[in-house]
């Protein structure tokens, strides 16, 4: 897949080009959908499929407080992108000079100039433009003039449920700790992100060796609690137990301080980036009278975790 985050980096001869445009948080089930189909009309019409997006949700900059948390970092949001076959994804910078465009300039700077649009899916809420000016009947009366077709977006329901698929949903899930429903929703295992670093070795000391991620983590971080896990690292996976929180039963810990410990494994993951993809809920954290009682409720942890994890 090519990859763009300036308009002047794509190719003068670019498509003509079949175009999905949205925050895509999460690359869920509804998003894939939509971006399949778009693939379908690409193939059919002999267009270059392409997803356009942004380098943050427009509420970063326009409302802050009211700004959701992403469900994925840029660089992962790019990947999932990757994954699901498109020809190429353009990231817009959304900035002050990028919200206070017009309407017909970003239709004719983008969709136009650029991309050589033929076909534009969008959902049926879609704004664009200064103060969302732009509409979905405007969209297509620009699209009238320009050659190019609007087709809406469905809202897609998620497998085995009557909601609709959304990221506003797995942010719940997770925030609840239920990352079986949010992996049904999203269509992959909900995954973080981030570098190993040291840590004050307690886990160590118990037994149970554990990998602290540093705080700076790509994705959302569930609910806190104990998770059965797989830890990748250098291309490999591996089972995990997985905590977050604060472990109550020691002073001194960070708040979501996640710590993953790696079964039947003992090698140095010190300064890797690894990822952290998580498949159940096990338990949430609480305060133990000592280390024998944690070590003992560790052991139940890793039984329960192999279990799952071999299922």
């Amino acid at each position: 897949m090519e990859f763009f985050d300036d308009l002047a980096d794509v190719p003068a001869d670019f498509g003509p080009s079949a175009v999905a445009i949205g925050k895509f948080d999460g690359v869920h089930s509804g998003h894939r959908t939509v971006l399949a189909n778009l693939l379908k009309v690409a193939a059919a019409e002999n267009l270059t499929s392409t997803a356009v997006t942004f380098d943050r949700h427009p509420l970063a900059l326009l409302r802050p407080e009211q700004c959701p948390e992403p469900l994925l970092s840029n660089p992962q949001k790019v990947e999932r992108l990757a994954e699901t076959g498109l020809d190429a994804t353009v990231m817009l910078t959304f900035d002050r000079e990028f919200s206070a465009q017009s309407p017909e300039d970003f239709v004719t700077r983008i969709l136009v100039d650029a991309l050589h649009a033929r076909v534009v899916f969008v959902g049926s809420d879609f704004r664009f433009g200064a103060k969302g000016a732009g509409t979905v009947d405007l969209l297509r009366e620009l699209g009238g003039q320009h050659g190019f077709e609007v087709r809406l977006i469905d809202d897609v329901v998620a497998a085995g449920s009557e909601r609709r698929a959304s990221s506003t949903w797995v942010r719940e899930l997770l925030a609840e700790g239920d990352v079986d429903k949010a992996a049904d929703v999203l269509g992959a295992l909900p995954t973080i992100r981030s570098m190993v670093v040291h840590g004050l070795q307690r886990g160590r000391e118990l037994g149970y060796p554990t990998a602290n991620l540093s705080p700076e983590i790509e994705g959302y971080i569930p609910a806190d609690g104990v998770y059965a896990a797989w830890l990748t690292v250098d291309g490999r996976r591996y089972g995990a137990a997985v905590s977050i929180g604060n472990n109550p039963t020691f002073e001194g810990v960070p708040d979501k301080q996640v710590e993953a410990h790696v079964l039947d494994q003992s090698f140095d993951l010190y300064d890797k980036r690894v990822e952290v993809s998580f498949v159940r809920f096990i338990r949430g954290m609480r305060k133990f009278s000592g280390m024998d009682e944690l070590a003992a409720q560790m052991a139940r942890d890793e039984q329960a975790i192999r279990g799952i994890l071999a299922g």
